[in-house]
């Protein structure tokens, strides 16, 4: 059990550096004036989405081993239900980056770096929370 929960870890970790930085790559490039800075901030978008989807998928899929491990105690846990409801929407926000690649990508952006800004701190409320809710394990 606890190699699961270390890779689950490792991998939510990967995921969340993904969560952090593809945002901040969208602010810069709204920021940009510059066609070739936004060509090679739009590929970076891309390639960074490419590479931690399948973190994203591998930390989940350990996270539903460990609730296998013990369902009973985990499914019954107010804690887990809602660190599991923060999960989803991180997963709904993880899939809305990938439409604002493809979006960036086919130049067809239409939001600004204070949208973006914004947008750049929402993984950041839910990390506190879902870390609060594991660690505290509150009701």
């Amino acid at each position: 059990m606890l190699w699961l929960k270390a890779l689950h870890i490792i991998f939510v970790v990967c995921w969340f550096a993904g969560l952090f930085y593809l945002p901040r790559i969208f602010v810069y490039y709204a920021s940009s004036e510059d066609p070739a800075t936004r060509a090679t901030l739009a590929l970076m978008a891309r390639k960074l989405y490419r590479f931690v989807t399948p973190f994203m998928f591998i930390a989940i899929a350990l996270g539903l081993a460990m609730i296998g491990k013990s369902p009973a105690y985990y499914l019954q846990s107010a804690w887990m239900l809602l660190k599991l409801g923060g999960v989803a929407f991180l997963v709904v926000y993880h899939f809305q980056c990938g439409r604002y690649v493809r979006s960036i990508n086919d130049n067809s952006d239409t939001h600004g770096h204070v949208f973006y800004r914004f947008f750049n701190e929402v993984p950041v409320i839910f990390l506190f929370a879902i870390v609060i809710l594991a660690v505290l394990k509150p009701f």
